[in-house]
């Protein structure tokens, strides 16, 4: 598996307009965009740094998984991302590691990436997340 880079850092906010303030008036970045991503029940504004992202997530549904992160942990980090060059590859390489995964394959996440989770209880408590873009 080739990890390339830390593609974003996840962080779950009760909503985007109020945390967002803090990364746009106080450190200066600006929100480059936001996409609802209705599989995974969220609102996701990305805020460019560097060659990364700070991703916040907005729950739109009392039932997401953001939602369910927000009413045990409450706002916070909510899972790192690291972007690797074949996603499909990386996840056959876990497999075979015998690496417990949440996403057995890609699926569709925010910004035309594919995306999948590793298990938490594999990764110290991290929530992981793999990424794969066109770029």
């Amino acid at each position: 598996m080739k990890v390339k880079r830390i593609d974003h850092i996840g962080i779950a906010v009760k909503g985007i307009e109020q945390a967002g303030k803090f990364y746009t008036d106080i450190l200066g970045l600006e929100i480059d965009d936001i996409e609802h991503v209705s599989d995974q029940k969220v609102n996701v504004a990305f805020l460019p740094v560097a060659d990364s992202e700070v991703e916040l997530l907005e729950s739109t549904d009392s039932d997401g998984p953001v939602a369910k992160y927000l009413g045990s942990r409450g706002e916070g980090v909510q899972h790192i991302a690291f972007r690797v060059e074949d996603i499909e590859e990386a996840l056959r390489e876990l497999k075979e590691k015998g690496v417990r995964l949440i996403d057995q394959a890609p699926r569709k996440g925010a910004g035309g990436a594919r995306i999948a989770f590793i298990h938490p209880k594999e990764t110290n408590g991290v929530l992981v997340e793999l990424c794969e873009r066109g770029n």
